[in-house]
């Protein structure tokens, strides 16, 4: 079984990646974090990855277009580098990717069909978006076989050319389980300060944690974390870096990020950037759509709803109750827009946690 790549040991330590050169063949398959659910006598994994290559050469591409528009200081210089590695990628299309669970002891592979069992191809985005279907006995045999905490499996990539590591939880059709935002929820983003603020956050500073929501979240220890966002997908590695440190603290979960297609080159290269990062309709049904599929695979699991007042949560959370009632254990809204002395009646029948105030305009960051 292969083990983890040694670029992949450098990425998720944060360092800078100098393997993926111009001249770099290896197609990376960013597997994210998937759940499994119970029909019958299977389970269904809903899969999402992305196939890319790094293009080194890009990333510098692009910091000259960036440094047109401001002056970099050299901190900010790198994790803009860091940040927009994933917008730089070369997306592979017509790509199929195949898998082995570790430890597998039949080291079957598994490839990703469509339902007339078909190899899907990635598309043109370099996305390829599937379930695969496992019965409850060969589940139990590859739990057996790895042994994992809270039922979260292993996979690698076996594809040619293709390197890339992935895991999926499966969960009990009963039970509690958390829904999370994750900008100015669990990590501090700025979205009510405004678009340049927002975006600078994004791009240029380090990422900061809400204060209290880590211990926050440690009272629902073990349980399933579904964190869901409007934030892009090609942000995945530096947040979950982040959020899942030890450091940090927040716990192992599924990823459920928009899709974003953007092309970094354009003459209106703010404007896209602020579509990218404060987009607020697309955000509002990305989220209503990913909740209620995340519910709808679990009749009978109740949920726990965290959000802020920063964009649409109160509302998002409201609509996703009206649907499912009796599923909503409780809603949690961290209020950044002092929501509750001046429009009290939008958090009614939620759990307010009072924060910092975000004002127009000013940042929390120097």
């Amino acid at each position: 079984m292969a083990l983890l790549p040694a670029h992949d040991h450098l990425i998720a330590n944060g360092e800078t990646n100098r393997i993926h050169s111009l001249f770099s063949d290896e197609e990376i398959v960013e597997f994210y974090p998937a759940y499994g659910y119970r029909d019958g006598d299977t389970w269904v994994i809903p899969l999402k990855l992305y196939v890319y290559e790094y293009r080194e050469y890009l990333e510098r591409i692009i910091l000259g277009v960036f440094q047109q528009f401001r002056d970099f200081t050299p901190d900010e210089k790198n994790i803009f580098r860091s940040r927009i590695r994933s917008f730089a990628a070369d997306s592979e299309s017509r790509e199929i990717v195949e898998f082995v669970f570790d430890r597998d002891p039949r080291n079957e592979i598994f490839t990703i069909r469509d339902a007339d069992g078909k190899p899907v191809r990635s598309d043109l985005n370099g996305i390829i978006e599937e379930e695969i279907r496992i019965s409850v006995e060969r589940a139990a045999e590859l739990l057996n076989a790895q042994n994992p905490e809270n039922n979260w499996l292993t996979f690698t990539a076996v594809s040619d050319e293709h390197t890339g590591r992935g895991k999926v939880r499966l969960i009990d059709p009963s039970g509690i389980s958390i829904i999370s935002d994750i900008d100015d929820t669990i990590k501090i983003s700025g979205m009510p300060a405004g678009s340049r603020i927002a975006i600078r956050n994004a791009f240029y500073k380090k990422y900061a944690a809400a204060p209290g929501m880590a211990k926050l979240f440690s009272q629902w220890k073990d349980k399933p974390v579904h964190y869901v966002s409007g934030t892009p997908k090609q942000f995945y590695r530096p947040l979950s870096e982040f959020l899942l440190s030890d450091t940090i603290g927040f716990p192992q979960g599924t990823f459920h990020l928009r899709d974003v297609r953007k092309n970094l080159f354009s003459h209106t290269t703010w404007n896209d950037l602020e579509d990218i990062i404060t987009a607020e309709n697309i955000t509002y049904n990305h989220k209503l759509e990913q909740i209620y599929k995340i519910i709808h695979h679990f009749p009978d699991r109740k949920f726990i709803l965290i959000g802020d007042t920063g964009q649409y949560d109160p509302e998002i959370f409201r609509e996703i109750a009206g649907t499912f009632p009796g599923q909503i254990k409780e809603i949690y809204i961290r209020d950044i827009t002092n929501d509750r002395e001046h429009n009290p009646q939008r958090l009614e029948g939620m759990t307010v946690i009072p924060a910092k105030t975000v004002v127009k305009g000013a940042s929390e960051f120097e």
